[in-house]
């Protein structure tokens, strides 16, 4: 069965995360949940609330599910895998600066397999340094890091360039997957 490499740590977003994580394993693939340490993490919400009697300007976090990382990224291989998925939520902020996941992710891209991203995810392509020159979309407020990265912003539910697949939020997630699917099948 081949793998799916789905990093993530604490404050990973909740759809982001869960969406793919079933979608992929109903196709076959077996995902590998994998953080700075093997071991459980929290998901999170994010949402504008609707009914506010104080308007939002962002998104406001809520406690979600829980999720088990059952691989460190020390202990991952980019070979291991026939691609990523990277979610967003915060998560990306914090495990951005983990040399071991940027490791398995150049490793991943550098074999041309697909790459998967939503959100905040490209905080982490970003610090991979492999957007360079690419075409992506991510949430808006993560514009700026897709351009410090070198890539070419566009707002769009989804965009495929070489081997990586962005799109904005989960909201977002089926045309992401669709593409994503597509790419893994294809290989």
């Amino acid at each position: 069965m081949p793998k799916i490499f789905m990093p993530l740590g604490d404050a990973t977003e909740a759809m982001d995360t869960f969406y793919p994580f079933y979608r992929l394993q109903e196709d076959g693939y077996e995902v590998v949940v994998a953080g700075p340490e093997a071991r459980l993490y929290h998901t999170v919400l994010h949402e504008i609330p609707p009914d506010s009697n104080v308007p939002w300007d962002i998104t406001q976090e809520r406690p979600g599910y829980f999720i088990k990382a059952t691989l460190a990224f020390r202990d991952a291989k980019g070979a291991d895998f026939a691609g990523a998925f990277i979610s967003g939520g915060r998560a990306p902020e914090y495990i951005r600066y983990n040399q071991d996941l940027l490791r398995v992710i150049r490793e991943i891209h550098q074999a041309g397999k697909p790459i998967a991203c939503v959100c905040h995810g490209i905080e982490i392509l970003t610090a991979a340094g492999i957007i360079g020159g690419k075409t992506v979309t991510t949430v808006p407020k993560c514009k700026l890091d897709a351009e410090q990265g070198g890539a070419k912003y566009v707002d769009q539910a989804v965009v495929l360039d070489g081997n990586i697949v962005t799109s904005r939020y989960w909201m977002d997630n089926a045309y992401l997957m669709k593409e994503f699917m597509r790419m893994l099948k294809a290989r």
